[in-house]
């Protein structure tokens, strides 16, 4: 029986699918898989901040603060405990979670790790919220997705058993660990709900190992005290991210011009810390090199989502040649959908909420497969079905998309004008400048960055060369050639009246999909001097960030520029020694 459900285990998770499950590529773990960056310690608190702005901050962090371990040990500090071992592992939308279990497991199943544990027993979330109106025992739980599992695997104390919930954040039971009964035997039916509680707690086979994976901001529906370990995983590090591009193009020098090209844009060598980014510009990458050595690599985000738009509707055509339905109308009613659904927080979806949008159900599949890996649908709650894009930035995008096509094309495609909602304002904007100053104010006014990679999206739609790029597929979207320029300088004015770095930082950016590079030239060229001000906690990171983003070389570092006399300043003062160790991160990135 441990040799079957190890071949069953084998089978199953050996092959990686990039994309949606049944359409994407599927190709053996071993030959694409990159181990992703991990860190041991922290606690499982909630973050709500957006997790692109999650993961630039762990680009500036200092490596040293992190404790980095294999995905393969992340058990092996605890495993001499005599009491319930439980590991909480945070990371977030596309950041490699899911992978990182499968790759344990087939590690584990071939032999090759953690072979002190005898069953390890994957558990997926989504998959649990089918059963929601079941009653039954852990036994029965475990013989519902593996069956033939015999109870003595349980019952036996040779054996150590190990479960794995991936996705706690798509959970929908309510997990409440302190009203539920408590519950010891594997034998004794109980719901779903109170099996996981119990089973988190240690109260169900208290010896068993437990591995949780969620993303950041649902990692405290599970107490402090039900977690012996937090780990997170990072996503890709620099090295990894060459090493994945090299897996992932076989072509040998495609793959070292789109490494050295993605680290020519410091914001989409960021974004490459998210393996699922890594993918999506890696499709575009092959395609736009295949059709003609004159198409430009995309340099920012909004150029790399624009081909990728392109790509997924032209493999659309490919495999529903009869659809009546034109590009234009599939784009807008997904488009609709995704800025209904970023309106409303939501980052799952129902039938419903298709509907409302013009998407017949009964083809939602066409939907799905459209935009093969843009638009995915999967069995949810009550047997019916769940939908999502697969990435939170490709709903970003998609819903940027949106309002500029209602802009575009407002005698046709203006929502309903009594909408109140927060957003309601960027449909009553009269020109291409009050559509960007009402985006902008809005973002800055979300206070954990939900609309800053919307925004950036915006922005960058308003260029013409992205507009072109967009023009076979829209064709009846109206130009917007109307000059940037009013729009730079509103943004120049708000990073200047800006406290916190991360709201100047992605300002920045937004001038970057702007195509706009003068602001970086103006301060690097200014006093030749930064105020000690400038280094205080909160404010140095922005002045990081420009050594970041400019391409040109210092020579020499003069750190007395960066010093003031009580002559000269009265602001607060910094010894060198404490300047040089704030400056440590600059000089490092640079490097």
């Amino acid at each position: 029986m441990h040799q079957i459900h190890k071949s069953h285990l084998q089978k199953t998770f050996q092959h990686l699918i990039e994309g949606v499950p049944n359409q994407g590529d599927a190709r053996l773990i071993h030959e694409i898989y990159t181990e992703l960056y991990i860190t041991e310690g922290g606690r499982g608190e909630v973050n709500d901040e957006h997790e692109v702005r999650q993961i630039e901050r762990a680009s500036w962090r200092e490596a040293a603060q992190d404790r980095p371990i294999k995905c393969s040990d992340i058990f092996k500090p605890l495993f001499q405990r005599h009491k319930p071992i439980r590991v909480l592992t945070k990371g977030v939308a596309g950041i490699g979670k899911t992978v990182s279990v499968q790759k344990f497991i087939l590690d584990w199943a071939e032999g090759n790790a953690n072979q002190d544990v005898h069953f390890i027993f994957p558990l997926l979330f989504r998959e649990l919220n089918l059963m929601r109106e079941k009653k039954l025992n852990l036994v029965d739980l475990i013989q519902h997705f593996y069956p033939g599992m015999d109870s003595t695997v349980f019952s036996s104390s040779q054996n150590r058993v190990m479960f794995i919930l991936d996705g706690l954040d798509e959970c929908r039971y309510p997990l409440d660990f302190r009203s539920n009964r408590r519950c010891c035997d594997v034998t004794e039916p109980a719901s779903v709900d109170v099996l996981l509680t119990n089973l988190i707690k240690g109260n169900l086979l208290p010896s068993a190992l437990l591995w949780i994976t969620t993303r950041p901001a649902a990692a405290n529906q599970i107490p402090p005290e039900c977690v012996d370990q937090v780990s997170e995983i990072k996503g890709f590090n620099d090295p990894q991210k060459e090493e994945y591009f090299r897996k992932r193009i076989s072509d040998e020098n495609l793959a070292n011009k789109t490494i050295t090209h993605m680290k020519s844009s410091r914001s989409l060598y960021i974004m490459c810390h998210i393996p699922v980014f890594c993918w999506i510009s890696a499709t575009v990458v092959e395609r736009t090199s295949d059709e003609s050595e004159k198409v430009q690599m995309p340099r920012t985000l909004t150029q790399m989502y624009t081909h990728f738009l392109i790509i997924q509707t032209s493999t659309k055509k490919e495999k529903y040649t009869e659809r009546k339905e034109t590009d234009e109308e599939m784009i807008f009613k997904l488009g609709k959908l995704a800025f209904q659904q970023l309106e409303n927080g939501n980052l799952i979806f129902y039938e419903e909420d298709l509907r409302e949008c013009g998407i017949d159900i009964t083809e939602a599949s066409v939907y799905s497969g459209v935009c093969t890996q843009i638009f995915r649908e999967e069995a949810g709650l009550y047997q019916g079905k769940v939908f999502s894009f697969v990435h939170l930035s490709i709903q970003e995008f998609l819903a940027a998309l949106h309002v500029f096509l209602c802009f575009s094309n407002r005698e046709r495609n203006m929502p309903d004008q009594q909408q109140t909602s927060q957003l309601s304002g960027l449909f009553r904007a009269a020109t291409l400048h009050d559509l960007h100053k009402t985006a902008v104010d809005l973002a800055l006014r979300s206070e954990n960055g939900h609309l800053d990679l919307f925004l950036r999206f915006l922005l960058g739609l308003s260029l013409e060369s992205n507009q072109n790029l967009l023009r076979h597929l829209l064709p009846q979207t109206r130009s917007q050639s109307q000059s940037s320029e009013q729009t730079v300088q509103y943004v120049k004015q708000k990073i200047i009246d800006q406290k916190t770095s991360d709201r100047r930082i992605n300002l920045f950016y937004c001038l970057n999909e702007l195509n706009h590079h003068a602001v970086v030239e103006n301060i690097d060229r200014s006093s030749g001097a930064l105020s000690v001000e400038m280094l205080l906690p909160g404010k140095w990171k922005t002045t990081r960030f420009r050594f970041e983003i400019s391409e040109e070389q210092l020579d020499e570092f003069d750190l007395q520029k960066y010093i003031k006399t009580p002559e000269e300043d009265h602001t607060e003062l910094l010894r060198p020694d404490d300047v040089l160790q704030r400056l440590v991160p600059v000089v490092t990135s640079a490097l």
